[in-house]
């Protein structure tokens, strides 16, 4: 097995499977049912974003803390504050999901089920777009699937080897970073950066050393650098004919 090989089975590794996203959509379904069962007319729509959407969202057998995000999109006619809303959402679940962990993780209300966690986030919509907490008494615009076009259009025109990189990516901050780097702002240093590897890069080693560049100034430089560097041992050590010195070195960034 080659490390660009191993890479790419691993970032493979790290798609929720079928049988967990069965779960997940069962669960979707549910809340936007009770949700507007619930609010009744108070609410004008109930839409899926985030990571989950671009398909870059960890399994939980790699990441405990994965979640599930969903915007509530509330009928603001008189101009509520964000905190009426995470009040009502936080009721909402607190009732429908009793013997279901509910808290407040603003600009969200997490609820945490069996098998996912998901954090429901209270926005209107007007004429110039979405609304969403900014914090308990102020909204600020949002976009929230804008991004997903973005990644969507940097994948395809790097050989659909960006996705695979940000799941690696992610699992090294989760794994040996301490989660240093919020996902979100991970995928968007890498996806503004990664715009047009295609026109030097190739290989998945290729674009995560590139991937590496990107955050290096937002998170912990030593263990980017670190990471780099065992990137470039491996490679050497592949080079030199040591295939088995060459995986235990990438398997130092990239856990199985």
């Amino acid at each position: 097995m080659t490390v660009n090989s191993y890479l790419q089975g691993r970032a493979n590794d790290l798609v929720i499977r079928e049988t967990e996203k069965e779960k997940i959509q069962k669960s979707v379904d549910t809340i936007k049912l009770r949700l507007n069962g619930y609010f009744g007319s108070d609410l004008s729509d109930v839409l899926l974003f985030g990571s989950y959407t671009r398909g870059t969202i960890l399994p939980r057998s790699a990441d405990s803390r994965s979640d599930i995000d969903i915007m509530a999109v509330f009928k603001n006619e008189y101009g509520c504050k964000p905190q009426t809303f995470l009040d009502k959402l936080k009721k909402f679940a607190e009732f429908r999901y009793p013997n279901s962990i509910v808290a407040q993780s603003s600009p969200s209300i997490v609820l945490k089920l069996e098998h996912i966690t998901f954090e429901i986030t209270p926005a209107y919509k007007s004429w110039y777009g979405y609304y969403i907490p900014a914090s308990r008494s102020e909204w600020q615009a949002t976009d929230p699937n804008g991004f997903n076009n973005i990644l969507v259009e940097c994948n395809k025109n790097n050989e659909y080897k960006i996705k695979p990189v940000v799941r690696l990516m992610k699992l090294w901050n989760l794994s040996l970073n301490g989660r240093d780097m919020a996902s979100f702002e991970l995928e968007k240093k890498i996806a503004e950066e990664l715009k047009y590897a295609y026109l030097c890069c190739s290989s998945y080693t290729e674009y995560l050393k590139k991937a590496f560049f990107a955050i290096q100034w937002d998170t912990n430089w030593k263990k980017v650098d670190d990471a780099v560097q065992h990137i470039d041992n491996a490679l050497k050590y592949e080079a030199d004919d040591m295939p088995y010195s060459a995986l235990s070195e990438i398997k130092k960034i990239f856990p199985e």
